[in-house]
């Protein structure tokens, strides 16, 4: 019995999966674009009709497989008073929306590769944006204080995107309440 032909899409997706898994597992530059049609059960030549150059893969994969969520200025979960609470509430927030997988091809790949830096720099600047915001409203007396309120933000954003990548490392996690009452407490509440 014949089977069905593969439509394109899924010649794509199941290339765009097996790269995911190879990166991941190797990184970039430890895999081929041989290793990566042998994954994918396609010949080499459809890997490059598909994409061109094997930096094509990892551009797909980072543009179609990981999104920065952005939030509206007045949408933070700001507990007035409480900064501690309010840093914490954001960190279950992420806005980071990426597979185990890509988290690691991020991490691994943001030393070496624009599109991969450039989308945790986008990250970075969500994080910071919502918890300079959050602070703000936890905290109305300090609105004067931007300053501390950006150092805290940027504190924060960075503990929180060090914690992903000593995840995907170690499979260690640091405690974002404990980071958020250190800053809390730093800021004087």
């Amino acid at each position: 019995m014949k089977r069905p032909p593969t439509r394109p899409a899924d010649t794509r997706t199941r290339i765009l999966d097996a790269a995911e898994e190879l990166f991941a597992e190797a990184g970039y530059n430890g895999s081929s674009t041989a290793g990566i049609a042998k994954r994918a059960k396609v010949p080499k030549g459809l890997v490059f009709h598909y994409f061109p150059q094997k930096i094509d893969v990892l551009t797909a994969l980072i543009d179609e497989r990981t999104f920065v969520e952005v939030l509206p200025e007045d949408d933070v979960e700001a507990v007035p008073g409480d900064p501690a609470d309010t840093l914490s509430r954001l960190a279950r927030r992420f806005p980071l929306r990426a597979s185990p997988a890509m988290r690691r091809i991020l991490f691994r790949e943001a030393d070496t590769h624009g599109s991969a830096r450039e989308r945790l720099r986008r990250a970075n600047t969500e994080v910071v944006r919502r918890a300079r915001r959050a602070l703000e409203v936890a905290l109305p007396g300090a609105r004067g204080d931007g300053v501390r309120l950006e150092v805290a933000a940027a504190t924060f954003a960075t503990v929180l995107l060090y914690q992903e990548n000593l995840h995907q490392l170690t499979g260690q996690r640091v405690d974002p309440d404990a980071v958020a009452k250190l800053i809390a407490h730093a800021l004087g509440s």
